[in-house]
């Protein structure tokens, strides 16, 4: 259980974080990175939830916003700690099921989308390109120190999450706004 009682620490005065390990990293590192972008997901994701009816999806999102502390946490526990909370795969499972549920009612893609129609759609579709962020920093960490394979994974398929329920909504909200290749051009 998190207790907190005092907000600043100092610790961090110097421009280092500590991890779940007890060791010290530097802000700018590329561990530091990925979870910044994680939690700059899970703030999107939270202003998403503030838009959308409040139903299952809604409900869905908070259950993900769960799993990104716990993403979270992954990241920042380096190394195999026993013990040490770590994303699974039934938690990517759950993002799948969500997915075909809600894909089963959609037509096939006949473009692309812009990411608009709704104030909805739009906080979705920005929730989906943070998580991309996220995603591409949780891949160049692992690139330099291997994850546990089940990050990339959730973070791969949240963001098909999140394009799959902006599409969803817009079409519960009367359509997609689609991009019309060179529609601007004279």
């Amino acid at each position: 259980m998190v207790k907190l009682n005092k907000i600043y620490t100092r610790t961090g005065d110097k421009g280092t974080a500590g991890l779940v390990d007890g060791s010290r990293v530097s802000k700018s590192s590329l561990r530091m990175a990925a979870i910044g972008d994680v939690d700059e997901a899970n703030a999107a994701i939270g202003m998403a939830i503030a838009v959308l009816e409040k139903d299952a999806i809604a409900d869905q999102y908070t259950e993900i916003q769960n799993d990104l502390f716990d993403l979270g946490a992954d990241v920042a526990t380096p190394g195999k700690i026993e013990g040490a909370l770590r994303i699974v795969g039934s938690q990517v499972e759950r993002l799948e099921r969500d997915i075909d549920v809600m894909n089963a009612g959609l037509a096939p893609l006949e473009s692309f989308i812009l990411p608009g129609g709704s104030a909805t759609v739009a906080a979705l579709h920005l929730a989906r390109a943070i998580v991309r962020r996220a995603e591409r920093s949780a891949v160049a960490l692992n690139e330099a120190e291997p994850l546990n394979p089940q990050v990339l994974a959730y973070l791969n398929r949240l963001s098909d999450h999140l394009f799959v329920t902006a599409r969803f909504v817009a079409g519960r909200e009367g359509g997609e706004v689609l991009w019309k290749p060179g529609a601007t051009r004279d």
